[in-house]
């Protein structure tokens, strides 16, 4: 079975569900980080409710995987003029990206974050670093986004030409790889260099190949749903004995480029792939729309969730079982106001992400 163009072309008229899915890992991301100071802190905080962190956190954990994985299903089947590609993507990525930092720097300094000393060009080399490194905790990503599009246009080339079998050879040797790099199978390490099958280059091929392949598996959601819950409960509970055993988190069930969390974000990918939702035209518009939003909305929650913190709106504000939720919502829906009117300012528009 080969995954050519004309098959890409009938599936991609049936992946309405990738905009859905795309709002829904915003939103998790946006529940992370309002989860996260709660889990962090966990020596001053009841156990009952640091649990309640544990879970949220391991229930959105697919959200940045699932990102990626939705730019594979997008934009690898394409073809691709190189120089119109990297304009096309990086110039829509770079402005925004400057003009978020900017603004997180700006706050940071206005925080008092940095030292500044009598050297001009010293406190200028200080600003610039935190371009270079990033300026935000979540900006992180932006920098994996950049690195993923320099090398789409490569790892397009063969998955448009690649047999299903060889799709599944480059996800099979990647989840191997994932696997044996972690300590309870490091005895089963080599000295073979596997260096180019890590990393979030496996997850743009799994979105892809999990959005164009077609199961003909009855009752597959329930599956998929059942599996998710099934890895989202490990991670939970991992992470739950670890902090028992070593007093300290321990971020090991949680890290992204993992066994749990691949499996935890295909799961996700493909229950919402066929999960039937139907809404009305109304709220399809607006979820099309605010789909288009959700780099901005990535932009900005965080600066929204730094203000609800400095009003002193945390997970604090009563029960986090829902205070968690109602605050990550509540950030969720200002950030798509900010940046929905910002979309609507001509001069800035280009900003918003």
């Amino acid at each position: 079975m080969r995954f050519n163009q004309e098959s890409a072309q009938d599936t991609r008229q049936n992946i309405a569900w990738i905009n859905n899915l795309r709002l829904i890992a915003m939103f998790a991301v946006v529940v992370l980080h309002t989860a996260s100071p709660l889990l962090f802190y966990h020596k001053g905080n009841p156990i009952q409710d640091w649990l309640v962190a544990d879970i949220y956190n391991a229930l959105v954990r697919f959200a940045v995987p699932v990102f990626v994985m939705i730019t594979g299903a997008l934009l690898l089947h394409r073809d691709y003029e190189l120089g119109d590609f990297l304009k096309k993507r990086l110039g829509r990525l770079i402005l925004p990206f400057l003009f978020w930092s900017t603004v997180y720097v700006l706050y940071r300094c206005y925080n008092e974050e940095f030292v500044f000393t009598d050297s001009i060009w010293a406190n200028i080399r200080l600003i610039l670093l935190q371009f270079q490194t990033g300026a935000y905790y979540h900006l992180w990503y932006v920098y994996l986004l950049i690195g993923l599009y320099l090398f789409i246009p490569v790892i397009g080339k063969f998955v448009k030409q690649a047999s299903e079998k060889e799709l599944l050879y480059f996800l099979g040797i990647w989840f191997l790889t994932v696997l044996i790099s972690k300590p309870y199978l490091s005895s089963f390490d080599t000295a073979i260099d596997l260096h180019n099958f890590t990393g979030y280059i496996g997850y743009l091929v799994l979105g892809y190949y999990l959005t164009y392949k077609n199961f003909h598996i009855r009752g597959l959601v329930y599956m998929t749903a059942a599996a998710f819950v099934m890895m989202a409960s490990i991670i939970v509970l991992g992470t739950h004995y670890l902090l028992l055993k070593n007093h300290e988190l321990s971020t090991f069930f949680y890290e992204p480029i993992s066994p749990f969390i691949i499996l935890l974000s295909a799961s996700a990918f493909l229950t919402a792939k066929h999960t039937v939702v139907k809404l009305s035209p109304i709220l399809n518009k607006i979820i099309q729309n605010a789909g288009k939003l959700t780099l901005g909305i990535y932009f900005s929650h965080a600066l929204i969730l730094t203000l609800f913190d400095l009003a002193e709106i945390n997970y604090t504000l009563f029960n986090p079982a829902f205070s968690i939720p109602v605050i990550a919502l509540s950030c969720f829906l200002l950030s798509w106001l900010l940046v929905y009117v910002m979309s609507k300012i001509p001069f800035i528009k280009h900003l918003v992400g």
